[in-house]
């Protein structure tokens, strides 16, 4: 059945009688294996609503992303929460669509400044697992209904319900930017950088290192964006601050190409392994960085200040037992599907969140089709 309304959505949910594989633009195989039937709502696409003024986009999940960034460029705005384009790192075709990047809560580098994606979303549309249309939230930043399903949605990954429409605050594009670069840092003396730099009162909207840059060697990169006079003071305030030797890229295209590099997690592309999404304080950041490295000479890159660890290590490899007593969580983010299945792609989030998001999950889908495993935790061994 072609999916080209909410209408279509609610009759193929409710019709449905075995479980549904639930698939947005087929960008991101991101979670344990799903044994159903592909629902595609690819279909599903337009935009319902944009006001520049208000800044505000509401729009259709199935719509491309690609789509939505021409729309909004061509006002001078953009999402600000800088999703990431997944093709590349895991290798897949099509088209990422907005309802993709809200259910995955895809949110990029400038996370560290602007917030993620659940903190744009103004309101959602949505069929859940009785085949019931349900609505939250609106087109003011505002909710104050029973369960706020504006954030459960985002990052419930189509457990919960298929988005058929999302409401989204969107923001002017900055008049300039430019990247602080410092080459040669370990990690402890990288991260004590990024966190000077996200601490000082320089508004930095990007905050990373990576063990291997584009060039080979060790990078670090801290953005600034804002109006040119202003990024150009902040950037000569912040490089007296820091120590090493420091060069600022201005170019504007190679700056983008470097932040890009980053948030596709580039260096990883067509390079065999497994890659996990590691989440910590960027504090353990070095000590998990030791850890992976002797355990399985990982490649690491970190975004969020540290907050954000990529590593890419051999096939097969399970990283949570050596990260143990680092409080935080490890998810694959790319495997095969026999390692996805019996390691477990997603963390466990403890018992008492585990219950509580069972709970939810029976509520939402009593039935138990949509989805049906993709987020199931395997306890570690």
């Amino acid at each position: 059945m072609d999916i080209l309304s909410e209408d279509d959505l609610k009759a193929a949910i409710a019709g449905a009688d075995a479980p549904l594989r639930i698939i947005g633009g087929g960008t991101r195989a991101i979670g344990n294996p799903v044994e159903g039937t592909p629902l595609s709502v690819a279909g599903l696409t337009g935009v319902t609503l944009y006001e520049p003024g208000a800044l505000t986009l509401v729009v259709r999940a199935g719509t491309p992303l690609s789509e939505i960034d021409a729309l909004l460029e061509a006002e001078g705005q953009r999402l600000a929460f800088e999703p990431m384009d997944h093709r590349g790192l895991l290798g897949t075709a099509g088209e990422p669509t907005i309802g993709g990047v809200v259910a995955a809560n895809i949110s990029g580098p400038r996370r560290v400044q602007a917030g993620a994606c659940r903190d744009f979303l103004l309101g959602v549309r949505f069929v859940d697992g009785a085949g019931r249309v349900l609505k939250n939230g609106g087109r003011v930043m505002k909710n104050v209904t029973g369960y706020d399903l504006v954030k459960l949605m985002a990052g419930s990954w189509g457990t919960l319900g298929v988005l058929s429409e999302v409401a989204l605050k969107v923001l002017p594009k900055a008049e300039a930017a430019l990247v602080l670069l410092i080459e040669g840092l370990d990690d402890r003396a990288a991260v004590a950088a990024l966190s000077a730099s996200l601490g000082s009162p320089f508004d930095v909207t990007g905050a990373a290192h990576a063990a291997r840059g584009p060039d080979g060697g060790p990078l670090t990169m801290i953005r600034l964006e804002g109006f040119a006079d202003s990024v150009a003071y902040r950037a000569g305030k912040l490089r007296e601050s820091l120590a090493g030797d420091i060069r600022i890229e201005t170019d504007p295209a190679r700056a983008a190409a470097l932040w890009r590099w980053l948030r596709d997690v580039e260096a990883f592309h067509r390079r065999a392994g497994d890659v996990w999404r590691i989440s910590l304080k960027p504090s353990d950041a070095p000590e998990a960085a030791a850890r992976l490295r002797a355990a399985f000479d990982a490649d690491l890159i970190y975004d969020w200040g540290g907050g954000l660890v990529w590593a890419l290590v051999p096939a097969g490899s399970d990283l949570r037992p050596v990260l143990a007593g680092l409080p935080g969580h490890a998810r694959i983010e790319r495997a095969a599907q026999a390692t996805r299945a019996a390691l477990g792609a997603f963390p466990s989030e403890g018992p008492a969140l585990d219950r509580i998001t069972a709970a939810l999950r029976a509520k939402f889908d009593p039935r138990g089709i949509l989805n049906p495993g993709l987020m199931a935790p395997k306890p570690v061994e």
